[in-house]
């Protein structure tokens, strides 16, 4: 878990400036209106939705923005109809990449989507082609003066917790998906303040490419990113501490 911990560490970092240009909130908003609008506007009845509140509280978005996201999407205040689409291909030195997009127009998301792989020297795959090579976890970081590695282990392993892990001033606590809401709930409970809490996709295996190839990389994911249709990206980067020295 040592490269996904460093990996999440630069996702972190990057999301909370995110959060500062609002990029981040605009992305919640829109996961909160598709979840409440498949799957209704009852959190405890809609996991997905749930999992939505959850990013969306980590992310600081505000109470009410996240209730008007619930009630746009359940078709109480109208909105538009989005759909979810997974793409997947490769970056420079192999390295895999998953797109998850939120759109309303597929024949515009995907051509965007894929000049920015060609861009950056990458190539858009077929569905399948690296989806393999990761698994749905869940993954709940906080920072290392919220609690004792005593404290956290206690407090995550008891609620269902697989690993509890700490790199570079961050702890990475990871969970099965189905164990991700109970685990989450005990650190609240506790009194702990999370940076970021969602199920994601981690890597089984990942990639050493060189400095050149990590810089290309990273440019990609960023460029994603600010795309408005995408809402996460994952890569399986294995980033050495120089490249990460590096990259900033």
């Amino acid at each position: 878990m040592a490269g996904h911990s460093k990996w999440a560490n630069i996702k972190h970092r990057k999301a909370r400036q995110d959060a500062v240009r609002g990029k981040a909130w605009s992305k919640c908003s829109k996961a909160i209106m598709v979840a409440a609008k498949q799957g209704g506007p009852d959190p405890d009845a809609n996991l997905t939705l749930r999992y939505a509140i959850i990013e969306a509280k980590a992310a600081n978005m505000p109470k009410d923005t996240i209730e008007r996201a619930i009630k746009k999407g359940a078709g109480l205040s109208g909105g538009a109809d989005f759909e979810a689409i997974r793409y997947e291909g490769y970056g420079a030195g192999g390295v895999a990449v998953i797109v998850d997009a939120l759109t309303d127009n597929r024949n515009r998301t995907a051509p965007e989507i894929r000049s920015t792989f060609s861009k950056h020297a990458g190539n858009l795959g077929a569905t399948g082609c690296v989806a393999f090579m990761f698994d749905s976890r869940g993954v709940i970081t906080l920072d290392e003066a919220a609690a004792t590695e005593d404290q956290l282990m206690e407090i995550a392993l008891d609620a269902g917790a697989d690993d509890v892990a700490l790199d570079d001033g961050v702890w990475t606590v990871t969970t099965d998906p189905t164990a991700f809401i109970d685990v989450k709930s005990a650190i609240d409970d506790a009194g702990l303040e999370a940076l970021s809490a969602e199920v994601s996709m981690i890597p089984s295996n990942t990639s050493e490419v060189s400095s050149g190839d990590a810089r290309t990389v990273m440019k990609l994911v960023e460029s994603l990113e600010d795309l408005d249709d995408v809402q996460k990206v994952y890569v399986n980067i294995e980033l050495t501490d120089d490249q990460l020295a590096e990259l900033g």
